[in-house]
């Protein structure tokens, strides 16, 4: 069952990745789940965490607040408010990353925002501890 399909990472402004995917790991709000040619259709809200995209022997790792994907049979499409390349949350940018999360979870209102911001904190500060190993 080895092949691949057209994954789209889309932000309200734009195409942030677009590739032919051996798989795509994603965090679904139910559960981590992968994504691989022929998948079944499934709609799924993701919680923050990352998405490791398998293409071309390569492995990228994309860190998300929250969104949706899309699952068809060879496309996956997952639409997100914000995505950051988990290279780029170094230093200064992932400390006020975590800041901004930890002042999401203290401000929120209800038992979803709760849930939310502290998966954001939690997965931040996950990537902060895997930089300084």
């Amino acid at each position: 069952m080895a092949g691949t399909f057209k994954f789209e990472l889309v932000s309200p402004e734009r195409i942030l990745m677009s590739v032919d995917a051996d798989q795509v790991r994603l965090p679904g709000s139910d559960g981590d789940f992968t994504v691989m040619a022929g998948h079944a259709p499934v709609i799924a809200n993701l919680r923050p965490g990352t998405l490791d995209v398998k293409a071309e022997g390569t492995t990228r790792r994309v860190f998300i607040k929250s969104g949706f994907a899309d699952v068809q049979a060879e496309l996956l499409t997952v639409l997100a408010k914000d995505a950051t390349d988990v290279s780029e949350l170094t230093g200064a940018r992932l400390t006020s990353e975590i800041e901004i999360a930890e002042a999401a979870l203290k401000a929120a209102t209800d038992d979803e925002a709760r849930r939310m911001a502290y998966d954001a904190v939690e997965q931040l500060k996950a990537l902060a501890g895997g930089k300084a190993a």
